[in-house]
C-alpha cells in the first residue's frame, strides 16, 4: 500500500469554497488502476497565520499504481484547473508519500 497526500494552507474564510471546489471537481479515481479510497481532512485553523490547514489522503495498492495515475489524462483532467483557486491559498501544496510498512 501507499499513501499520497497534499497538505493545503487555505486562507482564513476561504474554507467552504476550499472544499466546494473538491466536492464539485471531475474527478475519475475510482476509476483508475490501484486507487483504493480518497479523503479530504480538515484540520486547526492558525487565527496568527491566517489559514486552516487540509490534507488530501489518497490510498493506493502500490507506489507505482500512484506514479501512474499522476502520468496519466485522469490525472490532467482533475488538476486542469487547479491554478484558478490561487487566491484561496497561503503558499503551495506539500506533497508526502508514504509506503505502508505495517498496518492493523
Amino acid at each position: 500500500m501507499y499513501i499520497a497526500m497534499n497538505r493545503f494552507k487555505v486562507a482564513t474564510g476561504a474554507e467552504a469554497d476550499f472544499e466546494n471546489v473538491w466536492r464539485n471537481r471531475d474527478s475519475s479515481l475510482a476509476q483508475v488502476p490501484g486507487f483504493v479510497e480518497f479523503r479530504l481532512l480538515r484540520g486547526k485553523t492558525d487565527a496568527e497565520e491566517g489559514y486552516t490547514l487540509f490534507s488530501s489522503h489518497t490510498v493506493w495498492q502500490s507506489e507505482e499504481d500512484f506514479q501512474n495515475w499522476t502520468k496519466s489524462e485522469n490525472f490532467r483532467a482533475a488538476h486542469r484547473n487547479a491554478g484558478d483557486h490561487k487566491i484561496m491559498y497561503k503558499g503551495p501544496p506539500v506533497f508526502e508519500g508514504f509506503n505502508v510498512v505495517e498496518g492493523i
